[in-house]
């Protein structure tokens, strides 16, 4: 199949912004807790709830505060913090001042944030800490635009709402309504794997029609008064972004975490009914569970049981359905460990949106197993997160889902996806030129290669510039291996190789958290880490998460060498973007010599 649409679930109104949101809870919803903040210095617990009224209440406060300080209609106000309840109340201000948001990772460098307040023009930043302040100082002479700074930690919130005390309601009802749907929402910044981050201007409109629709799709899953959903990962991002509306929206409790060392405990204390993440948080509590039967002697069991998990689900797309052995395996194993993980994740928990990569059919078909079905979609920042995911009641393991209804998805004649609807971006700030390429003949050119099925349901196969083309003339699509790879406890990163090269090979790190566990484990602790690396033991193992990358590819594109890394791929090392990308570039400049040697 080359095209599929759905139907629109959701209208989007003609007149309307996203502040009417809030607005439309306070009135319908008055009561219902729809925010749940921490108190101060409290880690798995201390949660205190925020009804609509309230929460609304609080946003004027804050825009009041904004609008005091001279930010006017159009103007563009940055937000540099962790995923915290400020985040949300501070979004929310600034479009009730008639501002756009622009967010900023809060882990971005000196360079990195001069980039974005001076591209977007930003009068005004809200940082979270001194630290955030003090870079922003260091650059603020390249900032000709930019007015005010207030930190988070210092009082910002109750600073804004003495500044605007004298600002009348009428002001801020004037202020709420300037914006339309076809205004700016936000400028998100692409944290690019090559080049200087691109301004995706996104609209009121394009989050009405993701959200509104994402929300009716999966509407068991946004329950007004009964679902909640944990926010850990960066708001900064349109995927967390996207959650965060998305809640406002439905509405439904939302919490937040900034630290996600402590993320098990939140789990536990705030228990959320749908949790959202990327694979990689799926595959490290597939991991640590693993390694925890192992050290407790019960390895046997957990593997038998995740065996059984597998079963089951694979079961479930069968028209005959689990066998009675099955079944009774399965009950058993309910008892014994699912249960047990199902708690891990809050115990409430039925469904997560996954999104980022690629999950895997294994882990896909152990979390429905054991009765936490894992939903993967699939979006970028352009469109406002998902433009596809799997639906609650029709899901297809190894797919990213149908379209977003009221979207189109095209495949062009290259394999690349195409994408067509209103939740879309309208173009990258002061960048015609960009804009042009992306959105060329009314379609917007993902990059991405992938193929719809009868039911259009579609997968993704790779980057289109990132296609390897051995010396045999063989196209590699890198993602499907490296994801296959990647998804072993002991591998942190795997970046495969071979572009021009007689044979595909990988550089591979080793997960940081997982590596010392193993070496416990295995009677290797007393080893120094560069013995530890050159293990033959260690090296096995390595090799065996090749080899089951391997079983998903033809030996064309299979994995014939690899060299394990010293080093690791992070945002730190300059190897990977805040929102988990590899910057491929980058990696084979700064490890030549070592790809090198695998060919030599």
């Amino acid at each position: 199949m080359r095209e599929f649409s759905l139907p629109a679930l959701y209208e989007v109104p003609a007149d309307g912004n996203l502040t009417d949101l809030i607005r439309r809870n306070a009135v319908q919803h008055s009561d219902v807790a729809v925010i749940a903040r921490k108190a101060p210095g409290t880690a798995g617990g201390g949660w205190q709830d925020l009804t609509a009224r309230e929460f609304l209440a609080e946003v004027r406060t804050a825009a009041k505060g904004l609008i005091a300080a001279g930010v006017q209609p159009g103007d563009r106000v940055a937000l540099m913090s962790r995923t915290r309840y400020e985040w949300t109340l501070l979004d929310f201000a600034i479009w009730s001042a008639g501002g756009v948001t622009v967010p900023v990772y809060e882990t971005s460098s000196p360079e990195q944030v001069a980039w974005i307040l001076g591209d977007s023009g930003a009068v005004a930043i809200l940082v979270e800490t001194a630290a955030h302040a003090e870079c922003v100082a260091s650059v603020s002479a390249e900032l000709s635009e930019l007015r005010r700074v207030w930190t988070i930690d210092d009082g910002a919130v109750a600073e804004l709402g003495a500044a605007g005390a004298e600002i009348s309601e009428e002001t801020v009802d004037e202020r709420s309504s300037t914006a339309h749907a076809d205004s700016p929402a936000t400028i998100v910044y692409t944290s690019g794997t090559t080049g200087r981050p691109k301004g995706c201007v996104l609209t009121h409109r394009s989050f009405f029609a993701e959200c509104g629709n994402v929300v009716e799709r999966l509407r068991p899953l946004f329950r007004t008064g009964e679902s909640s959903v944990l926010l850990f990962l960066p708001a900064a991002h349109v995927f967390g972004r996207m959650v965060q509306l998305a809640a406002v929206m439905a509405p439904i409790r939302l919490g937040h975490v900034p630290d996600v060392k402590n993320l098990t405990d939140e789990l536990a204390s705030f228990q959320p009914t749908i949790v959202l993440g990327v694979p990689r948080v799926f595959e490290k509590v597939y991991n640590s569970a693993r390694a925890k039967a192992q050290a407790d002697g019960k390895g046997k069991i957990f593997d038998r049981a995740s065996a059984t998990a597998i079963a089951w689900s694979r079961a479930m797309d069968d028209p005959a359905g689990p066998s009675l052995r099955l079944k009774l395996t399965h009950k058993l194993f309910d008892k014994l460990v699912f249960s047990k993980l199902r708690a891990v994740l809050g115990g409430r928990a039925t469904h997560a949106i996954s999104g980022g990569a690629a999950l895997g059919e294994r882990l896909g078909h152990f979390y429905r197993g054991i009765g936490f079905t894992v939903l993967e979609g699939y979006g970028l920042t352009e469109t406002c997160a998902a433009t596809g995911f799997n639906p609650w009641d029709r899901q297809k393991i190894g797919t990213v889902g149908q379209p977003l209804p009221g979207s189109v998805v095209r495949i062009a004649d290259d394999g690349e996806v195409l994408l067509h609807g209103d939740h879309l971006f309208t173009g990258y700030w002061n960048n015609k030129a960009a804009t042009d390429e992306a959105l060329a003949d009314g379609w917007f050119h993902t990059g991405d290669i992938g193929t719809l099925d009868e039911d259009g349901y579609l997968a993704i196969t790779g980057r289109k510039k990132e296609i390897l083309v051995t010396a045999g003339g063989k196209n590699v699509a890198p993602a499907v291996i490296e994801d296959r790879i990647r998804a072993h406890a002991l591998v942190g990163e795997c970046m495969v190789v071979g572009d021009g090269r007689p044979f595909v090979a990988a550089l591979i790190t080793l997960d940081e958290e997982f590596l010392p566990r193993w070496a416990a484990e295995h009677g290797k602790d007393k080893l120094s880490h560069a013995e530890l690396l050159a293990d033959a033991d260690l090296l096995a193992a390595v090799q065996g998460a090749v080899d089951d990358g391997n079983a998903a590819v033809s030996r064309a594109e299979s994995v014939r060498k690899f060299r394990v890394l010293d080093a690791q791929f992070s945002e730190e090392s300059g190897h990977v973007t805040p929102s988990l990308k590899l910057k491929r570039n980058v990696v084979v400049k700064d490890f030549a010599q070592e790809i090198e040697a695998l060919y030599s």
